[in-house]
């Protein structure tokens, strides 16, 4: 009955993006050097997986039913936040109610580093942060955030605010009543605790997960992670909020400076993927590696090989979608002048996706190609959307590359609703 169900509403909903002419395809600036009608999402192989990852959109987005989990992986682009806010905010605009019951945060301010714009962190007392992309004999172990802030003081504390700190009229608001912590502590005699509307709440510890769950009463949009004040240390590697509702999570994964090889030095990464278990992840790592100069192509897709492999082995019809890299400039000084050379590995790790995706029948969204190419960054730079470094891009420019990511997927999965609607 329900499968009936489905392909009627397919069938008329599809009807009604063709009489309306692709509606839900965003509107974009033209640029002269960019190549924003190329903005298309490639198959070098096939397109099982993504059609696949498209089957279970259509329960979410038409009958209400069930969860897809999409991760954004990579560097500084994601860390900041903006580009998967502005993917996350179209995507979710297509339907109602399709705010998905998950979101993985780490909080990075109370590591004093930047914080992704989706949320907002304060902390209290002393913290020490460790990253991924730094390898360091103190580092505490890390997981899926690729980063961990411990604390020895009773008076640490940690609040998130799941407001963002750059909303527009598509940005939702995201209320949670389940709270898990991920961490440790190596003398284990620290229990994190949540405080939420005036109370303290005890979490159920999962020791092999090294998990704290905490149940609350009420939705809220607020909590504050402390402490009890047995002397100790703690260290935090994560934090999943979740209320229970279907829908479409988005989970932006991303740390200053990392490399693939970042998050293959991150021993819990595949214990705490299982976590939010992702239908789609989209690889946005690459720029930090191709910065490096000893550069290699084909030691860059081995280390993506090993990352897959880990990713296989927590869901084996997980789809997968390369991002190449943005166009990017080396800094180099010569005579304590400095100058900005392009960095030619853009092409390079072009080819590499291209080369994986045939490999693993994942899709490609060739931002190197969309951008305009080698030497495009500094046209991004003076049309305001890309910053002085070369290499990162300003708000306006990650918000129109979230816009080009959405319109490119949204082109897909529309193309996915007519093949369907033709077949039933």
């Amino acid at each position: 009955m329900k499968k009936s169900l489905l392909s009627i509403v397919l069938l008329l909903a599809c009807r009604l993006l063709m009489a309306q002419s692709l509606p839900l395809v965003l509107p974009v600036p033209n640029y002269d050097f960019a190549n924003f009608e190329r903005n298309r999402i490639i198959y070098p192989g096939d397109s099982l997986a993504m059609e696949r990852f498209f089957q279970k959109m259509d329960s979410v987005v038409f009958l209400g039913e069930g969860n897809v989990s999409i991760m954004h992986i990579g560097g500084s682009h994601v860390q900041a936040g903006v580009m998967t806010q502005q993917f996350r905010d179209n995507l979710l605009s297509i339907g109602t109610d399709l705010i998905g019951g998950q979101n993985f945060v780490f909080p990075f301010t109370a590591g004093g580093t930047n914080n992704p714009s989706h949320y907002i962190v304060r902390s209290t007392g002393k913290w020490t942060y460790c990253r991924n992309a730094v390898r360091r004999e103190t580092d505490k172990r890390m997981g899926l955030a690729g980063a961990a802030i411990t604390t020895t003081d009773p008076q640490a504390s940690v609040s998130i605010m799941t407001r963002s700190k750059y909303p527009t009229d598509l940005t939702p608001d995201f209320d949670f009543n389940k709270v898990t912590l991920i961490g440790f502590s190596e003398t284990e005699d620290v229990e994190p605790l949540v405080r939420y509307d005036g109370k303290v709440f005890h979490g159920r510890h999962d020791e092999e997960r090294e998990t704290y769950t905490f149940e609350l009463p009420d939705f809220t949009d607020s909590i504050r992670i402390l402490f009890d004040s047995v002397p100790g240390e703690f260290t935090l590697t994560g934090v999943l909020l979740e209320n229970g509702m279907p829908g479409i999570s988005v989970h932006g994964i991303g740390v200053n400076g990392a490399s693939v090889p970042s998050y293959l030095r991150c021993y819990d990464f595949e214990r705490d993927l299982e976590l939010i278990h992702p239908d789609l992840i989209i690889f946005g790592i690459g720029i930090n590696d191709a910065a490096e100069e000893d550069f290699e192509k084909q030691t860059f897709m081995r280390n993506y090989d090993a990352l897959i492999r880990v990713i296989k082995r927590v869901n084996p019809d997980c789809a997968l979608l390369f991002m190449t890299n943005n166009d990017s400039y080396k800094r180099i000084k010569v005579k304590k002048k400095t100058r900005y050379e392009v960095n030619p590995n853009g092409r390079v790790v072009e080819d590499a996706c291209m080369q994986m995706g045939k490999r693993y029948n994942a899709a490609v969204w060739d931002q190197f190609d969309i951008m305009g190419g080698l030497t495009s960054m500094q046209d991004w730079e003076k049309a305001g959307l890309a910053k002085k470094d070369k290499v990162h891009f300003t708000n306006e420019g990650y918000q129109l590359l979230g816009d080009l990511l959405y319109n490119a997927l949204i082109t897909r999965y529309m193309e996915h609703l007519h093949l369907n609607a033709k077949d039933k």
